[in-house]
């Protein structure tokens, strides 16, 4: 199975900053993958460039099996949050909120988050996140993904907000591995055209053997989609 992790800032094209469904597409297709976990993705609202992104993916890719989890409502424009994108039948998928911190510890910018939880034909567990900006909303998002790992075959992807050495990533590498182990050199996923920094995963359970991973120098999106060929 060849899965996918990619932040498409609502399918902005980096490039052109108009929604581009179609560099998006390609750039999946491209890379030939059987599930892709989306961050970023908006859903149909009342705002006119409120679509359902995911569905339109979906039919572009010609992946038949989609999933969309509804995070925040920004204003009264329409619904953001992440997807799922598969050649596998999803047999069961729902919407697990991150909790926001209460109190607040920073003074940054804060945004309610959450993971689509999807189990696929063949009993493979698949967590898609997005973790936020601020150190308590990481702290949340590690808990809740703990609470939500499957024991055995299951795959944790998502744009996380951190690199590889922060700490609050510990307590997932004690039970999962990092695909990006396979890597032969230090890659980076933001941001697309220039990247200083990974802050894109793909964490599988100990029981999934990874057989490659990489970061493609692809520029879509603002961040570049994270890939890896797994064995469950």
């Amino acid at each position: 199975m060849k899965i996918m992790s990619f932040n498409t800032q609502h399918c902005l094209n980096y490039i052109s900053r108009k929604i581009d469904f179609e560099i998006m597409a390609k750039t999946i297709n491209d890379l030939d993958v059987d599930v892709v976990g989306l961050n970023e993705m908006r859903g149909e609202g009342q705002d006119p460039e409120y679509t359902a992104q995911v569905k339109r993916l979906a039919e572009l890719t010609g992946m038949k099996y989609y999933h969309f989890a509804h995070a925040i409502t920004f204003g009264n424009k329409g619904p953001y949050g992440n997807g799922l994108l598969s050649k596998i039948p999803i047999v069961k998928a729902e919407t697990v909120m991150i909790p926001d911190p209460s109190p607040k510890k920073y003074k940054g910018y804060y945004e309610s988050r959450c993971i689509l939880k999807a189990i696929l034909e063949g009993g493979v567990t698949v967590l898609v996140t997005h973790f936020g900006l601020n150190p308590d909303e990481q702290e949340q998002a590690v808990r809740t993904v703990l609470a939500q790992l499957a024991d055995q075959k299951c795959i944790l992807m998502g744009d996380f907000n951190v690199t590889p050495d922060d700490p609050v990533l510990e307590p997932i590498r004690a039970v999962m591995r990092d695909s990006a182990d396979l890597f032969d050199e230090e890659r980076f996923s933001f941001p697309s055209d220039i990247p200083t920094r990974k802050i894109d995963y793909i964490f599988v359970s100990r029981d999934v053997s990874v057989l490659s991973a990489d970061i493609p120098a692809v520029v879509a999106s603002d961040h570049r989609p994270h890939v890896a060929a797994v064995v469950v």
